[in-house]
């Protein structure tokens, strides 16, 4: 996925009454910032400490959980969890139980996410690794061909981990996954996904059986507003719908990656010494004059 996508005949989105993009600046700002120097202060840097995508994957889903607020805690927290997890985050999930994850998280908590959410997110991980061996096995063969996108595996998923019975009592746990068939955009899990599916500089993969074709761009409102102001979409909510129609304008420029630029586009919100105005929209203004 490092060189360039395949044209397919349109290098500019479709126009919707606001300011156009063209490939050929997608592709420079990717090549300028789509490196790993740029990734701090993120969440995405705690994948990195893991070669085995087993734990990649239980690490993923925990830092994108815990992926909103102020990005210092956002960091502290990711930390704090995996630090009650041991070396091998995978191992320690496996080996368990409802009782022990709910006594090892008891005083943890990250803005509204409480101690009890990650334990009963975590016990649904545990039952569906236990029966499909992992996550990426499991949502590999959720992803059908009929599938323009992720969204109806991720659905699944969700339910799958939320439906997870506790050991204890039996009961269905409730654990802080959004619903995609609520309307949400679920930008965090679809960040999750990006990072486990793509595999380039930034993103470290490690689920090989899912096409990145299909993916979803993590829609928050900064993205938002940048696609508004680049014309990739007129809709008003940083919602599900409007996720996907800034997805479908992305696949214009990269059909087989449609998320590709995505982490360059968000530096320019993160990162203090990366202004969108100067890197992006005064180069567009210059060249539609």
């Amino acid at each position: 996925m490092k060189g360039s996508p395949r044209r397919s005949g349109a290098d500019v989105a479709p126009e919707r009454g606001g300011v156009l993009v063209d490939r050929d600046l997608l592709e420079d700002l990717y090549n300028k910032l789509n490196r790993r120097e740029f990734v701090h202060p993120d969440p995405l840097e705690f994948l990195y400490r893991y070669d085995d995508p087993h734990d990649r994957e239980v690490v993923g889903l925990v830092a994108s959980t815990l992926a909103y607020g102020r990005v210092k805690q956002i960091l502290k927290s990711v930390e704090s969890a995996l630090g009650r997890m041991g070396e091998s985050p995978a191992a320690f999930v496996s080996g368990s139980t409802s009782d022990s994850l709910r006594e090892t998280f008891a005083d943890f908590k990250h803005r509204f996410t409480t101690g009890e959410d990650m334990s009963k997110m975590l016990d649904g991980v545990r039952a569906v690794r236990r029966v499909h061996g992992s996550l990426a096995a499991f949502f590999s063969d959720l992803v059908g061909p009929e599938d323009e996108t992720v969204v109806p595996a991720l659905t699944a998923l969700v339910a799958a981990i939320e439906g997870a019975p506790c050991e204890a009592t039996g009961e269905e746990g409730v654990c802080p996954l959004p619903d995609p068939t609520r309307g949400s955009a679920c930008k965090r899990l679809h960040l999750f996904l990006r990072w486990m599916v793509r595999s380039d500089d930034v993103d470290p993969g490690g689920w090989e059986g899912v096409p990145a074709s299909k993916l979803v761009v993590p829609l928050d409102t900064h993205m938002h507003s940048l696609s508004l102001r680049m014309g990739l979409t007129d809709r008003k909510q940083a919602n599900g719908r409007t996720a996907l129609e800034i997805t479908e304008a992305f696949r214009a420029f990269s059909p087989n990656d449609p998320v590709r630029y995505d982490f360059a586009l968000t530096r320019l919100g993160i990162r203090d010494d990366m202004s969108a105005d100067a890197l992006l929209f005064e180069r567009m203004a210059r060249g539609q004059s």
